[in-house]
């Protein structure tokens, strides 16, 4: 009877190429569901229409509010909350979404209201993970005294949770990617040193511990809550729901995948069995071990072909497909040219953890000496060190190149630059950038001139060498502060965004003032608001005359008109600052767009003249 007796080298590759499948696969179904996004986004939902609108009196209860983004937005239960006078919480309708259409949120009203103003405080989270709150007023009959105050911050201890967690995250992917490639191809020794392997390990935790922490996080970030509702099931459900959850649990998967596939990259090599000649063998024994011998070198063969082939696929994968987990649920897949965006931040992202991470490990490995180093045991710099200077070369290129355009992209204006905090956390991440660049043209200086020598270190003057590891160590202290930048920068609304130049606007006075009041005759009216965005806004109005000089009124009074919506004027309290110069502190405009800010100006006790100022509300 013949028996077939498969090779363990083919079971070996066939559980493998089963397992990065299976990994593939799976990480790939929930890209692919990420990166189909069901309307265009523009980074950080704005409210672009309500009904009622902001400050609107109505003569009757409205029986649902609706409001309308300019991107789909997610919410649950709590997002909506109706407040009255006493800032006491109302009954209302369960939240949901209008028509069907994932931009457009309403919820029903109680048919009771009594008379008085009342706050309707909305936050949801937009297409690009971020939370994005605010609020509304609108009165029955006659507007209250006060109205109630709303906190639409979430709670402090939830958003540094959060920033910590975005920021392991992408310490964790530096230390994962570029140390598992620093070790695994650019050291030939990296894969049987122990340390190499104890921080790319480190990074594979660090990565899935911020993960989680944002997975937990993002529930009670979502909901304005506490700590306490990471432990919320409800609120768990709702972010494992939304897009952002889907990303986060793909990139678990992403760090298993490259994790096995690390592992596996790394193992040692099986000792080789020891044999045994027998003093008395037989033909048929020998033609046998000879027969075992030519099938276990083929196993080896086939096992080490099914490595060369799978893992390196398994590990490039996993390395493009990971950054994608941020940047398809970030600032680059909402805004302009998202086409464009999603790829340059995923290089932008991916060739700064090459660096990083690779400096890490350099650093620890080669150019910082261990405890119990004999010196027989010397490292030597070649070939790591210019293998990592030539991939730092091209991680600062991708780099300069991805942030130029990316800059472009979510800042839009130079004004925009200093008048954001989106605008000065970039700045902050240049100049942090500019010195990382001095340093490591220092360290690259170093390798032009001693990288190749046979004796590492050894061989290198003594204070070059210190020079360079101070270098290196100022580069991976720089790089961790860039890293922390970028943390907060995610979460930051972008300065295309949320930049909203101010309305410097002047007016030539009516003729027909002008002769009802001798002092106004070619006299002007100089109008400022800020920051001429949707919300609350203050205006200052000037009249000045031919010489410069403030020539005041009896008075003044404004509404605001929109000219191409049907929504009804709503009134601006205008109070005189100094004679001449009058301000409205809370001008308060419903939604961006087109707007008119009409001023009634009474310049005697009976004559009374309009005046009306275009502007654009961001």
């Amino acid at each position: 009877m013949t028996y077939r007796i498969q090779p363990a080298g083919h079971r070996w590759a066939r559980q493998v190429t089963r397992l990065a499948m299976v990994l593939l696969l799976a990480t790939g179904g929930l890209v692919t569901n990420l990166a189909s996004p069901a309307q265009p986004a523009y980074a950080h939902a704005s409210l672009v229409e309500t009904s009622p609108v902001d400050g609107e009196v109505l003569a009757s209860p409205p029986a649902e509010v609706r409001l309308r983004f300019n991107e789909a937005v997610s919410f649950n239960e709590r997002s909506i909350q109706l407040l009255d006078t006493n800032a006491e919480k109302l009954a209302i309708g369960t939240p949901g979404h209008a028509d069907g259409k994932g931009n457009m949120a309403q919820v029903s009203l109680p048919t009771d209201l009594a008379e008085g103003t009342y706050v309707l405080a909305w936050r949801v989270t937009s297409a690009d993970s971020h939370v994005v709150s605010g609020a509304l007023t609108f009165s029955i009959g006659h507007p209250s005294a006060t109205a109630a105050p709303v906190e639409q911050d979430a709670h402090p201890a939830v958003v540094v949770v959060d920033a910590v967690g975005r920021a392991l995250a992408f310490l964790g992917m530096a230390l994962a990617l570029g140390g598992a490639l620093f070790v695994a191809v650019l050291w030939p020794a990296g894969r049987t040193d122990r340390r190499g392997r104890r921080i790319v390990w480190s990074g594979f935790a660090v990565l899935a511990a911020g993960t989680v922490v944002v997975l937990l996080v993002q529930g009670p970030y979502a909901a304005g809550t506490s700590l306490a509702g990471v432990f919320d099931p409800d609120l768990l459900g709702a972010t494992l729901s939304t897009r952002l959850g889907h990303a986060l649990l793909a990139r678990l998967v992403i760090v298993l995948a490259l994790g096995v596939a690390f592992g596996l990259a790394v193992r040692h090599r099986s000792r080789p069995a020891t044999t045994a000649t027998a003093t008395t063998a037989t033909a048929t024994t020998a033609t046998a071990t000879s027969a075992m011998a030519t099938t276990g070198t083929a196993t080896t063969g086939t096992a080490g072909a099914t490595r060369r082939i799978v893992l390196p696929v398994v590990a490039t994968v996993g390395a493009v497909a990971l950054p994608l987990t941020w940047t398809l649920t970030d600032h680059a897949q909402t805004g302009v040219q998202t086409w464009l965006a999603v790829p340059a931040t995923s290089l932008h992202l991916l060739a700064m953890a090459l660096w990083l991470g690779g400096l890490i490990t350099l650093a620890a490995c080669v150019l910082i000496p261990a405890r119990r180093r004999e010196t027989s045991r010397a490292i030597t710099l070649a070939p790591a060190l210019p293998r990592f200077s030539g991939l730092a070369q091209v991680c600062f290129a991708v780099i300069a190149a991805t942030g130029v355009y990316l800059s472009w992209r979510q800042v839009g204006s130079w004004a925009a630059l200093g008048a954001t905090d989106f605008g000065r956390l970039l700045l902050g991440k240049l100049a942090v950038v500019l010195a990382v660049l001095a340093l490591a043209a220092g360290a690259r200086r170093f390798v032009r001139r001693h990288g190749r020598e046979p004796l590492g270190l050894d061989a290198a003057p003594a204070a070059a060498v210190r020079r360079l590891r101070r270098s290196v160590v100022g580069e991976i202290l720089l790089g961790v502060a860039v890293v922390s930048i970028t943390a907060v920068l995610v979460n930051t609304a972008p300065a295309r965004t949320s930049y909203a130049p101010p309305v410097h606007t002047t007016v030539p006075v009516p003729a027909a003032a002008a002769e009802a009041a001798a002092g106004l005759r070619d006299a002007s009216i100089e109008v400022n608001i800020e920051p001429a965005r949707s919300g609350s806004n203050v205006a200052d109005i000037y009249l000045t005359g031919p010489d410069g000089s403030l020539v005041a009124v009896p008075e003044i009074s404004g509404r605001l008109e929109s000219p191409d919506r049907d929504v009804p004027a709503l009134p601006v309290t205008v109070t005189a600052a100094e004679p001449g110069h009058y301000v409205a502190n809370s001008m308060s405009i419903p939604f961006p767009g087109e707007w008119v800010l009409r001023l009634d100006v009474r310049v005697t006790d009976i004559d009374e003249t309009p005046v009306r100022v275009q502007f654009t509300a961001r």
